[in-house]
């Protein structure tokens, strides 16, 4: 299905793309205090109406579209997990830096993830033991220990944490400030070694990334050192996580 969604994701870029290029985001407050935007909205249908026409049906968890009881979904085996519009402050302040997510995710595992920059005209894609690929050129991990780490960490939302905890490894590094889910694409395609997050971040925003960053040979562990998965309890608010 990796081509199908390929062009859902697509579809859902050039829909972001024409507000981007407005005057009109029609920007709103949720409940948590984020931003939505007339994007978000145009990018959730698309993508809903697109997974919802394959072939094959799995349910599908959108971050618009996330109210689905624990009770339901905790005895599904394959879903789609879905952020429309991921960096929408970025979206936002205009700085090209958002991207479309889709994951396919088995048993807590993101199986199938792509990931597409409208803005950058980049699309990154992973599918397990398929490998990743950046606009259908393969890529991978770095495989040398640098001198000093490649930090990559979130441009609207920095953590003291975060800087404590890359303090005390005790290893030089260098930082590098990026948007949305670009982060892991970065350490995906070897430009980065590492991104520790130690703030709050939602299972749609990490998994197709995920999905990338695992076909690209690496991972995603909890601070416990465990592997991050999906869909494991009530709520969808990710535990902290080191993606390497």
């Amino acid at each position: 299905m990796l081509k199908e969604v390929k062009d859902i994701a697509r579809d859902a870029g050039a829909a972001i793309m024409d507000i981007y290029r407005s005057n009109d985001f029609d920007v709103q407050k949720k409940a948590d205090d984020s931003p939505l935007t007339k994007a978000d909205l145009a990018a959730h249908n698309i993508i809903c109406e697109g997974l919802r026409a394959l072939d094959i049906q799995y349910p599908v968890i959108s971050e618009e579209s996330s109210d689905i009881s624990w009770a339901q979904r905790k005895h599904w085996c394959r879903y789609w997990l879905v952020d429309p519009l991921d960096g929408t402050k970025e979206f936002i302040k205009r700085n090209d830096e958002f991207t479309v997510n889709i994951a396919l995710i088995e048993k807590g595992v993101p199986i199938l993830g792509v990931v597409y920059a409208p803005a950058l005209d980049a699309m990154y894609t992973g599918e397990r033991d398929r490998g990743a690929f950046l606009n259908d050129k393969a890529i991978s991990v770095a495989t040398q220990e640098p001198e000093a780490l490649r930090v990559v960490g979130s441009r609207s939302h920095p953590s003291q944490e975060t800087t404590d905890w890359l303090d005390a490894q005790g290893k030089s590094y260098e930082m590098l400030a990026v948007g949305s889910s670009l982060k892991f694409c970065l350490v995906a395609e070897g430009k980065a070694d590492i991104y520790p997050r130690l703030s709050p971040t939602s299972e749609w925003d990490t998994a197709a990334a995920h999905a990338v960053l695992s076909a690209a040979g690496g991972d995603v562990l909890t601070l416990n050192g465990e592997p991050l998965l999906y869909n494991q309890k009530a709520d969808y608010l990710n535990p902290h996580f080191i993606a390497r």
